[in-house]
C-alpha cells in the first residue's frame, strides 16, 4: 500500500521536473530569440536613420514595454485591495459567534464546574438544539433579503 502511494509521489514529481525544465528550455529560447529580435530591429535602424535614431528607438520600445508592466501591476495591485475590501466588509457584516469570546467561555467551564457535568448536559443538549433552530433562521432571513424583490 506504501509502495504504490511513494511510487505515485516519485512519478509525479518526475513529471514535475520534467515539465519545469521544459519549461525553462523554453523560457531561455525565447529570451535569445527576443534578443536576435531586438539586435535586428536595432541593426536595421542604424542602416537607415543612425545611431542616435537607432538606440532612442528601442529605448523607447522597452520604455513602452515597462509601462504597460507597471500599468498591468498598478490594476493588479488595485484589484486585489478591491477583494480584499470587499471580503472586509462581508466579515464585518458577518454575524460574530457567541463561542469566540472569552468571557463566555470562561464562564461556562465555571457552571460546568459548579453544577456538575452530569447534570448540565441535557441543558447543553437543549441548548445545543435552540442554537441550531435559531442559527437555520437566522440564514434562512438572509437568504431572504438576499434575493431581489419582484
Amino acid at each position: 500500500m506504501f509502495q504504490r502511494i511513494i511510487d505515485g509521489i516519485s512519478a509525479s514529481t518526475g513529471a514535475t521536473v520534467r515539465l519545469t525544465s521544459l519549461a525553462a528550455g523554453a523560457a531561455f529560447a525565447l529570451f535569445i530569440t527576443t534578443c536576435f529580435l531586438c539586435a535586428a530591429v536595432f541593426i536595421s535602424v542604424l542602416q537607415k536613420y543612425g545611431p542616435v535614431q537607432a538606440c532612442l528607438a528601442g529605448a523607447g520600445v522597452f520604455f513602452l514595454l515597462t509601462l504597460t508592466a507597471a500599468v498591468s501591476y498598478w490594476a493588479y495591485k488595485r484589484e486585489l485591495r478591491r477583494q480584499a475590501h470587499i471580503a472586509a466588509e462581508r466579515a464585518a457584516k458577518a454575524v460574530p459567534s457567541m463561542l469566540a469570546d472569552p468571557m463566555l467561555l470562561a464562564t461556562g467551564l465555571q457552571i460546568a464546574r459548579a453544577v456538575g457535568l452530569k447534570r448540565l448536559l441535557p441543558i447543553l443538549a437543549i441548548g445545543g438544539v435552540a442554537l441550531g433552530l435559531m442559527a437555520s433562521r437566522v440564514g434562512a432571513t438572509d437568504e431572504a433579503s438576499a434575493e431581489p424583490a419582484e
